[in-house]
């Protein structure tokens, strides 16, 4: 099924976990994309002239949109369930990211973001650079760094990097061996 073509799976859930718009699935890094995308069609059809024009409208609507998303933010400020819903939105919560409105500090973002792993992953620190210590459990089994790295990347733009701290070594147990095994 072709994205942006306004065609639902018949079940009426959007394709890929995007979000259900009246044209079709919403996707916030699928639609920065193609915004580039146009933009840069723009600059090679209609020229320089015509792009700079493009990129201020985008830019004042974004301005304009964060502006009303600050708002809305500040009017929800003491209804802590309303927010937790805007953060539990995968749609809501990058546009917050996007406008540094979201209401979890960049720590928990990434201890959010490890805990939906399912794997034991522990955020250790941040060091001074931005980059996020993460340490995984011995449970953790094939999981690749990069998918570690692009889950916390998604939660916390503005992590740098990830770096594994190295694992304790498992504990090695001891125990009576069964009677008749003597």
């Amino acid at each position: 099924m072709a994205e942006g073509n306004g065609a639902r799976p018949r079940d009426g859930a959007p394709p890929s976990g995007g979000v259900l718009s009246p044209d079709g699935p919403v996707d916030a890094r699928e639609t920065g994309a193609r915004v580039e995308e146009l933009l840069a069609e723009l600059r090679a059809r209609c020229g320089q002239e015509a792009a700079m024009t493009a990129e201020e409208l985008v830019t004042r609507l974004v301005r304009l949109y964060g502006a009303g998303l600050e708002r809305i933010m500040r009017i929800t400020a003491d209804d802590s369930r309303l927010r937790a819903r805007f953060v539990a939105d995968p749609l809501v919560e990058s546009l917050l990211l996007i406008h540094d409105l979201h209401p979890l500090d960049v720590g928990a973002r990434v201890r959010r973001a490890l805990g939906r792993l399912g794997v034991g992953a522990e955020l250790l620190s941040m060091d001074s650079d931005g980059t996020a210590i993460v340490k995984l459990a011995h449970g953790g089994g094939m999981l690749a760094i990069a998918d570690v790295e692009q889950d916390v990347m998604d939660a916390a733009p503005e992590v740098t990097g990830v770096r594994l701290a190295p694992r304790d070594p498992p504990l090695l147990q001891i125990g009576r061996r069964p009677a008749e095994a003597r």
